[in-house]
């Protein structure tokens, strides 16, 4: 977070119970970064898949706990990192006896507070073996810049870019959504109104199947 006033969610035990609560209640996979290897054994509890965040991505000692839990690992590639490098990642997981891996590109620096999606490294990182997440949200955010910012993002280039993530192959989209995203407590200036999503899902299906028959 940019300010340490800033929202930080509802903490470990209350996040797993409403984490719980929605899977429970929706009978749906969840998901949730960790940031610390103690935080490891208690979501591996609720969750069904466990991310990387990209900040955290070469931390060799995380990146072990988490593949040892044996559940799915997210590993969202580090705007610092080549898409090829994640192979780095990939063995450590590999090492532990887990092949159950995504890999999530979510843009890569392009000078300061900027972010610029390579297309090239959905295929390279599918060249790995693994499935491959597009998370469009996360690479339209001005990085460094409060998410409450209107200039923190630039959320008109969401639909477009997520166009562009099925045609080159992606196997997954990640889009971070609120009913009225100027209320959202984070990442506000890079969400999509949650009445655009349907549209949005059902165009990137009839994409997706056209794309497959080319690929």
């Amino acid at each position: 977070r940019s300010s340490a006033k800033s929202y930080q969610g509802p903490g470990l035990e209350a996040g797993l119970k409403l984490l719980e609560k929605v899977k429970r209640q929706f009978e749906i996979p969840v998901l949730s970064d960790v940031h610390y290897p103690e935080e490891v054994a208690p979501c591996a509890e609720v969750l069904d898949i466990i991310q990387i965040p990209a900040y955290l991505c070469m931390q060799t000692g995380l990146t072990l706990e988490v593949a040892k839990t044996g559940k799915v690992v997210n590993v969202k590639k580090g705007q610092f990192l080549a898409p090829e490098d994640v192979g780095h990642i990939i063995r450590k997981i590999e090492e532990t006896g887990n092949d159950k891996i995504l890999l999530t590109e979510r843009g890569s620096c392009f000078g300061y507070h900027n972010l610029v999606v390579d297309f090239k490294s959905l295929p390279i990182m599918r060249g790995l073996g693994y499935p491959v997440v597009f998370d469009v949200t996360h690479t339209i955010r001005k990085y460094g810049k409060p998410s409450a910012d209107p200039a923190g993002g630039s959320p008109e280039f969401i639909e477009p870019l997520a166009r562009a993530g099925v045609a080159c192959g992606c196997d997954a989209i990640f889009i971070e959504t609120h009913p009225n995203p100027c209320d959202a407590r984070c990442d506000a200036a890079s969400m999509l109104p949650l009445d655009r999503l349907e549209k949005l899902l059902r165009s990137l299906v009839e994409l997706d199947t056209v794309s497959r028959k080319y690929s």
